[in-house]
């Protein structure tokens, strides 16, 4: 099986691209299955095979610890790792090669709590992918799309695993926008160019040193546009994912 998981902040489209990609692949031949990883999710667009709320979920948790929606959210993160085995033996009764895996929306529960290490570990980490989801909003401005970067960066030095940036929601951009969001992904000297008219001020040396470390560790690369409305990207999205698991070649069921 692979696992490809999809992660990013909230709001940037996480639950429908998943449902975007399931019914792209569908399209195209290619089974798979869904799996739920936020506890506290509510009006899921898609159908879910397999969902983390049958052992751990946000509401019976409240009441449980009488904790706040944020409290109980931190506690379902860690208690999700000792549900790592039950959710692995749910995934792994579909024949499917393809797990499509929609992380909390907040993404601080999912890159920074100790319970995705041991789910990815649990599944399969040879067998992981992740799709780091751009909100669009965000990367509209220098400074924002600096912000995005870093934290596709803080996911991949969390989990050091094969990744691809997707600009989400990328219909909702103007053209000139669009434009300029992929070439700053592509080109650090125009990034730091734009954002140094954005801020007016000698930030030069700083944002150099930090643009060299991000190339360094190859943070700077396409950018792919995606529309889960639109379904446009999503074949280049997929095309990605199989040049790194397969070199390309398609995975069927028998």
């Amino acid at each position: 099986m692979q696992y490809i998981y999809f992660v990013g902040t909230a709001g940037s489209g996480k639950s429908s691209l998943v449902y975007a990609f399931r019914e792209w692949m569908t399209l195209q031949g290619l089974d798979c299955i869904t799996v739920n990883l936020d506890p506290g999710a509510e009006d899921i667009p898609y159908e879910i095979d397999v969902d983390i709320r049958d052992w751990v979920k946000v509401s019976e948790v409240m009441e449980e610890y009488e904790l706040g929606p944020n409290g109980a959210q931190v506690v379902c993160a860690d208690l999700m790792a000792m549900n790592a085995k039950d959710l692995a033996t749910a995934i792994e009764g579909f024949k499917t090669n393809y797990v499509l895996i929609d992380t909390p929306g907040q993404i601080e529960l999912f890159a920074f709590r100790r319970s995705s290490e041991a789910i990815i570990d649990t599944l399969g980490r040879e067998d992981a992918y992740l799709i780091y989801l751009t909100d669009p909003h965000l990367a509209k401005t220098p400074s924002g799309f600096v912000t995005s970067l870093m934290l596709c960066a803080t996911v991949f030095f969390r989990f050091n695993l094969p990744f691809l940036n997707v600009l989400s929601k990328a219909d909702m951009l103007k053209e000139e926008e669009f434009d300029q969001i992929v070439q700053w992904s592509e080109d650090p000297d125009a990034l730091n160019a734009a954002l140094s008219d954005e801020h007016l001020e000698a930030k030069t040396v700083m944002n150099i040193e930090l643009f060299k470390a991000m190339e360094n560790i190859g943070m700077f690369r396409e950018i792919i546009p995606v529309s889960a409305t639109e379904k446009f990207g999503i074949e280049d999205m997929y095309n990605a994912v199989q040049e790194s698991f397969q070199g390309g070649e398609d995975l069927r069921s028998d």
